[in-house]
């Protein structure tokens, strides 16, 4: 066990860009966040690529960059991350996609591609109705057979032939308010097919607002190495999103399950904090803290979601956690998004995002925690923050 302990929080997708309706601000400048502004005046400030040049702006790609694993050499889509959360193994002969359970209006507009956030309890029966009606061998092509698996509340998992990875196919939340556009490719076809038969299928349920699926994301399940092999320490995290909890299962970390903790702004902020002090009290070497609010809101375009998410982490999980840190000891946090979700865009970007690396037993140079506050620093990589933060002077 490390003498010292260590965190990183995941506030997904907080940075963003000055908005009308804050004055100019961004979110991390107008929100009331004394806790992360106090850290920030004793840490070292920065800024971070945690998406790759050439990749997509995604919440796989940062988030294995901020484990440390080079995407541009362990990822191979996002919905095989997500399998591994719900347990799925998928032989070489088959690939995973993510099936968003979505709106899609009748001039093909994407209204919502959370489906409404559909209660957890509902979208099991509605994927159960899937891979009833829809998972059949050989109706959707040569070796066509397909397989629905529940994730949580729109977040599911298709798994298909690897013949239908060659197909290009866009993420929903690209295209709010939008036409999205339909696949194209080797498979495409049978994609498009898929997606309208569900709508037969979700209209025999009264209420729940989702009307079909959207596949995308799709890949085989990636080889990533061991974290405690990689970084000699022993990790936990907790999260509400099958992507972050599969990448714990692919490298061997501990996965706290916390009640309340949804993924929408009404996650249990003060559970996510008291798992983490007690997976770091129980042995545990490092933890990860995610939740995902902010980047639902800025998916949302929510100005004051976005605000309240931030004020909700900074009151509700950062002023406990350092108390709690402090009388274990010494500890070392890292704390930056995966990657920007500008309001005013409602979807992802490549820009480069701040961090935040506090050391409790020696104070650094200090600095502003914001977009705008770290704009003339140092850009560095996202991958090395993993080993700056467990191995200091690391490069």
């Amino acid at each position: 066990m490390s003498p010292v302990k260590y965190v990183i929080c995941i506030p997904d997708g907080c940075a963003d860009e000055p908005h009308p309706d804050l004055g100019g601000h961004t979110p991390l400048e107008a929100a009331h966040i004394p806790v992360l502004r106090a850290l920030a005046a004793r840490s070292i400030v920065g800024r971070a690529a945690v998406i790759p040049d050439g990749m997509a702006p995604g919440s796989d790609i940062g988030n294995l960059a901020i484990l440390g694993y080079d995407p541009t050499r362990y990822h191979t889509g996002r919905a095989p991350i997500e399998a591994a959360a719900i347990g799925l193994r998928l032989p070489s002969d088959r690939i995973a996609f993510r099936c968003n359970l979505v709106v899609v209006d009748d001039a093909g507009v994407m209204v919502d591609f959370a489906g409404g956030h559909p209660d957890a309890d509902a979208a099991v029966e509605v994927l159960a109705d899937l891979q009833r009606e829809l998972g059949s061998g050989g109706e959707w092509g040569d070796d066509g057979t397909v397989e629905f698996h529940a994730g949580l509340q729109y977040r599911h998992t298709m798994v298909a032939p690897i013949s239908w990875q060659q197909t290009e196919c866009v993420p929903p939340h690209d295209h709010t308010g939008r036409v999205a556009p339909m696949p194209v490719g080797a498979a495409a076809t049978q994609v498009a097919r898929l997606q309208e038969a569900s709508r037969d299928v979700l209209a025999g349920y009264p209420g729940l607002e989702a009307n079909q699926i959207w596949l995308w994301g799709q890949g085989p399940q990636p080889v990533l190495p061991d974290f405690a092999d990689k970084f000699g320490v022993a990790a936990g995290l907790v999260t509400a999103v099958d992507l972050i909890r599969g990448l714990a299962v692919l490298t061997g970390m501990s996965v706290a399950t916390v009640e309340g903790a949804t993924g929408w702004y009404d996650t249990n902020y003060e559970g996510k904090r008291d798992a983490a002090l007690a997976g770091l009290a129980g042995g545990l070497d490092l933890f990860i803290i995610h939740v995902e609010a902010t980047d639902e809101a800025g998916h949302a375009g929510d100005v004051a979601a976005k605000v309240k998410a931030l004020e909700d982490w900074d009151a509700r999980i950062l002023a406990g956690l350092i108390d709690g840190l402090d009388s274990m000891g010494d500890w070392r946090l890292l704390l930056l998004p995966d990657h920007a979700t500008p309001l005013a865009l409602r979807t992802h970007t490549s820009a480069d995002v701040p961090y935040l690396l506090c050391d409790s037993s020696t104070d650094g140079p200090g600095g502003i925690y914001s977009e705008r506050g770290v704009a003339e620093a140092e850009r560095v990589d996202g991958c090395l923050l993993m080993g700056r933060l467990v191995k200091p002077g690391r490069t």
